[in-house]
């Protein structure tokens, strides 16, 4: 039996990896590229200074332009596990390009309108200028953190594909730290959760 508290779609992001976890106990478990899920790219990426989408030439590198669904609802319907490998397939061409695992993953969960997109990390969470974990934020508080520089480096990324999944039609996407033991348990059955929850004002 599933718990009543993971109804819906639940996606849970890791270094490489992306599971659909709505799925019975006795669930099989399928590996998946991203090709095969009809992902194509558009070769840009966002630039640090102004948050604006670019063109540039990163080589086999690309964002995912376009989420085919059916054969994940296939898959959940069938009680199977999708382990998706972040590798798409090009717009205007035949070539497979490599996709940041966190942006695959927050790609995959919009385009399923997953209820949370739970991303695995070493770091407890977002952290003020204090050094204290933020609890929860807005899209518009995560936005504005970012623009005074209380979210910087490696965490830009991860706090903007939280963003862009929730804008996506996630209902809500965490940053948490999974060294912590059952950190998942934690924030999935407790009121006070682990790490920082971006989600809707």
């Amino acid at each position: 039996m599933v718990s009543p508290h993971l109804s819906g779609v639940w996606s849970l992001a890791m270094t490489i990896t992306l599971y659909d976890i709505h799925l019975s106990p006795h669930a099989r478990k399928v590996r998946l590229l991203a090709a095969e899920l009809n992902i194509p790219l558009n070769k840009v990426t966002r630039d640090p200074r102004t948050g604006e989408m670019v063109k540039v030439d990163l080589k086999l590198v690309g964002e995912p332009a376009q989420i085919n669904v059916m054969v994940l609802e296939q898959l959940r319907r069938a009680d199977v596990i999708p382990v998706v490998a972040p590798i798409g397939f090009g717009v205007n061409d035949e070539l497979t390009y490599n996709i940041n695992a966190d942006t695959s993953a927050g790609a995959i969960a919009g385009a399923m309108k997953a209820k949370r997109l739970l991303f695995l990390t070493d770091v407890p969470g977002v952290l003020d200028k204090n050094g204290n974990v933020i609890p929860d934020m807005t899209v518009e508080q995560a936005r504005a953190l970012i623009g005074d520089g209380s979210i910087s480096g490696g965490m830009i990324p991860k706090v903007e594909n939280c963003i862009d999944a929730v804008n996506r039609g996630v209902e809500a996407a965490v940053i948490m730290d999974g060294r912590v033991p059952h950190s998942l348990l934690l924030e999935v059955f407790t009121e006070a959760g682990v790490g920082t929850m971006v989600k809707r004002a």
